[in-house]
């Protein structure tokens, strides 16, 4: 069976994945300039398929370039924190265990680390370390990507993904600092923080009272616009065998607001439904077939909500302007003022909302068209 041409829910290939040529650039000129860089978005649009290409494109370019990639979501402490780094580092500028043994016994010399590995060369090396005295005391470890750069007479970029989970750690402010002021002392080393949780991650780095305000380059992601869509949907039928016009593969993206993560998905569901060619109207019907999947998932996300905090949904489904205005405020029986702002609070920390330019939005487009079709059908 023929693989599809779309990719959604992993970590997009170069030829899954869609435009992003301006952004890639720009990432891949920090890894090679040693320039930090902080990418924001909102979940799903593609910021791991843009880090792992970036990098491997980088690493190309520049022979003494070694790239590290960790992910910190089941990173639940500082000591947990300080394990993934330690870990993700020794891999990035080891080729052989034993290398990874040395260096790790050699740059972290006040931890006594314990290496074991098995027979099989594919096999992960694990690292034993006090990870309490880790946390105690971490310089070693945050400084161990700049002494083993510098003793190989290496350029490391250090990316790591989930970042904003250090916001919950306990004194979080205190370990921020602490990262902080040993990073931004790193001269061959650079550092590419990014996340699913855009609210969060907006929090930490563009708060001026906090300890990674202005720390790197900062990328806003763009929604990819609907013409490179088109195009890219287009070109990826073509590859298989199947037909669907750039117009019908603007259609598709629109439908989902240019989500990149829906964009693929739905574009799969069509392509298996395409003998070989897709139209609009199949696109449509495949459209309501993805809404009735997830909606159980809606069902159930509706139910953890209060009564006021989909009442500000319908609102700005109806896109109401002035959210707090009284004539809202009675239609929707949002409450107060003061109500409003909480609600929003509330919607934004959990994800559901985004505020831009005064504008407030669903993020979820999918989520969205659930409740105008069905939820608040009547």
């Amino acid at each position: 069976m023929e693989e599809a041409p779309f990719v959604f829910g992993r970590t997009a290939s170069r030829a899954d994945f869609a435009d992003r040529d301006a952004e890639r650039a720009r990432l891949i000129g920090n890894f090679n300039s040693g320039v930090n860089t902080v990418i924001i978005s909102p979940r799903r649009w593609g910021k791991s398929s843009l880090v792992n290409i970036a990098a491997q494109d980088a690493v190309e370019q520049v022979a003494k370039l070694r790239t590290c990639r960790i992910d910190v979501f089941n990173a639940r402490t500082e000591t947990d924190f300080y394990a993934q780094l330690a870990k993700g580092v020794l891999r990035a500028t080891s080729t052989r265990w034993e290398e990874w043994a040395e260096a790790a016994s050699r740059f972290l010399t006040h931890f006594r680390p314990k290496i074991s590995f098995s027979a099989d060369p594919s096999a992960e090396v694990t690292l034993d370390l006090d990870w309490e005295e880790a946390r105690r005391s971490p310089a070693e470890i945050l400084d161990l990507a700049e002494n083993i750069a510098t003793a190989k007479k290496l350029k490391l970029a250090v990316c790591v993904d989930e970042f904003q989970s250090i916001a919950d750690y306990a004194d979080t402010l205190a370990v921020q600092r602490t990262l902080r002021a040993h990073w931004q002392q790193h001269q061959h080393v650079s550092y590419c923080l990014f996340g699913s949780k855009q609210h969060m991650l907006t929090g930490i780095f563009s708060n001026p009272s906090m300890p990674f305000y202005k720390f790197g380059d900062i990328m806003l992601l763009p929604k990819i616009d609907n013409t490179t869509w088109g195009e890219f949907i287009a070109r990826r039928f073509a590859d298989t065998g199947k037909q669907i016009s750039q117009a019908d593969g603007c259609h598709l993206a629109a439908l989902v607001e240019n989500h990149p993560y829906y964009a693929q998905q739905l574009a799969q569901m069509v392509w298996f439904r395409s003998f070989p060619t897709a139209n609009t109207a199949l696109i449509d019907t495949t459209l309501t077939t993805l809404k009735d999947q997830l909606s159980l998932l809606f069902t159930n996300l509706t139910q953890t909500m209060t009564t006021r905090q989909l009442r500000l949904l319908r609102a700005v489904l109806a896109d109401e302007n002035e959210l707090s205005s009284q004539a809202t405020l009675k239609r929707y029986d949002l409450g107060t003022s003061a109500n409003v702002t909480r609600l929003k609070e509330a919607l934004l920390n959990r994800e559901i909302i985004d505020v831009s330019a005064g504008r407030v939005s669903i993020l979820d487009p999918l989520f969205a068209h659930w409740l105008r079709t069905d939820y608040f059908r009547s």
